[in-house]
């Protein structure tokens, strides 16, 4: 129906929705020194600050239809900054487990990493569209049952607190493998 017709009946055109973005879950277990790091990007049951909760499955159907390869990893939302790819994106009972790598020939990602290490930046974001959810009218809760995800973000502030990362490894260890790696280059010469 054109705009006319919908007006004739009382209904008002909807303008297409922007994408949504829940600072949800992460808790990365680790970040090697080759930019590769795991954690969940989203919690299933679990109300976020937004007042949503993903429900299991929610992903099902963009994971199949995208694959990793398919949704991005950026840095604070920002599409003019991907900084990295996913290597698997997988449901289980918990939720949405990302397992991605950083591009460290992007100085922002070596930058994200960095802060990372340093325990300032720890929190993941997804960019979505909802598909199917209910939204509770006494409690104000949203139910997303079905969401078509675009992007993980690597972000500041998720909403879902209590999800952190628990271990990065420290510079040091960090200086340890490369200067193991370095004597070991030197010894094959």
């Amino acid at each position: 129906m054109d705009s006319t017709t919908l007006e004739a009946r009382g209904l008002t055109p909807l303008e297409p929705m922007p994408p949504e973005h829940k600072f949800t879950a992460i808790d990365l277990k680790r970040v090697d020194p080759d930019g590769t790091f795991s954690g969940y990007a989203s919690l299933f049951n679990t109300e976020d600050m937004g007042r949503d909760i993903v429900l299991p499955g929610a992903f099902r159907d963009s994971l199949r239809e995208r694959g990793p390869a398919g949704i991005k990893l950026l840095y604070q939302h920002n599409p003019a900054e991907p900084i990295g790819v996913w290597e698997s994106l997988k449901e289980d009972s918990r939720g949405l487990l990302a397992k991605g790598r950083l591009m460290l020939a992007v100085a922002r990602a070596r930058e994200v990493l960095a802060l990372m290490r340093a325990g300032a930046l720890d929190g993941l974001s997804i960019g979505f569209r909802a598909v199917t959810g209910k939204r509770d009218a006494r409690t104000g809760i949203r139910r997303l049952a079905r969401i078509d995800l675009w992007e993980i973000s690597i972000v500041t502030f998720p909403l879902l607190p209590e999800a952190r990362i628990a271990h990065v490894k420290s510079d040091a260890d960090h200086r340890l493998l490369v200067a193991i790696s370095a004597a070991t280059r030197r010894l094959r010469q």
